[in-house]
């Protein structure tokens, strides 16, 4: 049940659902350009991924560091300084004159747009609870997913009367309506009486009881895990489309916005069907679903497989994913009353940790192999669903033994 009426209603969802966003729009709307970038700059394909991964760093130690600090001075002030930054920091990043000065200012564009990220989960459990908040992640998901679906498109389009520079230059534009809504139609959530002292110490305390709690720390593996699935996808599948199977950058965006799709039409599914099922067993069967894409992906890249099926194994992994982070949030956020923002802070480095790791692992051997993508997609996929199928069966011998 909602704790307030969510004032605003579709124009706060959508706002919120931007902010949501940034993590997609910052990494999939250059990657139609990455293999041009890496070529301009003179960098490998390896060094060039790393672009991903400061993007990816950056957005988790945002989190990490905005999270709690909104927990102390509420939601609107940390996040607003981040949409400025955000902005700053993308037109910087139009100008970077090497591979290196461009890692080094994704890595801030992505600190400055984790408080976005992290701070829109936090205003969501700010106000609703329990299923109802799983249904507002699952619509907040429809409007993040729209930027997966559009970015690539609009990155692919955009490099026919422009260079990935002027990509970063569009990112920019896009934080001026968010920075404006933000002013004018999102109110703070946190109340000073629901705020807590911040300062290192507290947040150390909060974050080693997140680490040890039973309630929190399966969902958010298994979530992070499943982002690690995802980002493979995301860091590995231009180079494998466009220099293994040789398709062009504008039918990469094509196929990128179509498995998009298919996470957006899947969180709403498990939207729709929350109330009836719970977000625990509709996390367990979204897990079923990649760990299934993920060893299809995993047997078509060891045979050196055609093109079609490691599409549909690609779509099946999407799509579930699509499930997998609504549900496992709602679970893991379900009982993290009084340190929302740092238990946000933490889900969200989480997730954004393992696709920083993972990125520049997928181009280990090049950008003419598909296996390194593939094995690291197969290993993470299966290693979601196990931790999960784990510490519920741990968890249900503790609920058994006082009747034994």
């Amino acid at each position: 049940m909602p704790r307030a009426t969510f004032a605003g209603g579709p124009r706060l969802v959508l706002i919120l659902g931007g902010l949501s966003a940034f993590g997609p729009l910052s990494m999939d709307m250059y990657l139609p350009g990455l293999p041009a970038l890496t070529r301009e700059l003179g960098a490998t394909a390896t060094t060039g991924q790393l672009t991903l991964t400061g993007c990816m760093l950056g957005i988790a130690a945002g989190q990490l560091f905005i999270g709690p600090l909104s927990d102390s001075l509420g939601r609107r002030r940390p996040l607003l300084t981040g949409l400025v930054g955000y902005v700053a920091a993308s037109l910087a990043c139009a100008f970077a004159p090497s591979i290196t000065a461009l890692i080094v200012l994704r890595f801030i564009q992505g600190t400055l747009g984790g408080a976005g990220v992290v701070i829109a989960r936090a205003v969501v459990r700010d106000l609703f609870s329990g299923s109802a908040a799983a249904r507002v992640y699952a619509l907040l998901m429809a409007v993040m997913g729209v930027a997966p679906v559009f970015a690539p498109l609009v990155g692919g389009q955009a490099l026919a009367v422009t260079s990935w520079r002027g990509i970063f230059v569009i990112l920019a534009a896009i934080g001026v309506p968010l920075l404006i809504g933000t002013l004018l139609w999102l109110p703070e959530t946190l109340p000073p009486e629901r705020r807590h002292g911040g300062g290192l110490g507290v947040t150390g305390r909060t974050f080693g009881r997140l680490v040890r709690d039973r309630s929190f720390m399966p969902a958010a593996t298994s979530f992070a895990l499943a982002a690690a699935v995802l980002f493979a996808y995301i860091a590995g599948s231009s180079f494998v489309l466009e220099d293994v199977y040789g398709v062009s950058p504008q039918s990469f965006s094509l196929v990128f916005a179509v498995n998009s799709a298919g996470l957006v039409g899947m969180s709403q599914l498990g939207g729709r069907l929350v109330s009836r099922v719970g977000a625990g067993t509709l996390l367990r069967i979204a897990l079923v679903g990649v760990a299934a894409g993920s060893t299809a992906t995993l047997i078509v890249t060891l045979a050196h497989g055609g093109l079609a099926p490691l599409l549909v194994s690609l779509f099946v992994i999407t799509s579930f994913n699509g499930m997998v982070f609504p549900n496992a949030t709602a679970v893991a956020l379900a009982e993290q009353e009084g340190a929302l923002g740092s238990a946000s802070a933490l889900l969200g480095m989480s997730q954004f940790a393992s696709g920083a790791i993972v990125a520049p692992l997928v181009g280990l051997s090049g950008s003419h192999d598909a296996l390194p993508m593939g094995v690291l997609i197969g290993v993470c996929g299966v290693s979601a669903l196990a931790v999960n199928l784990i510490f519920s069966t741990a968890a249900a011998v503790r609920d058994a033994a006082p009747a034994a």
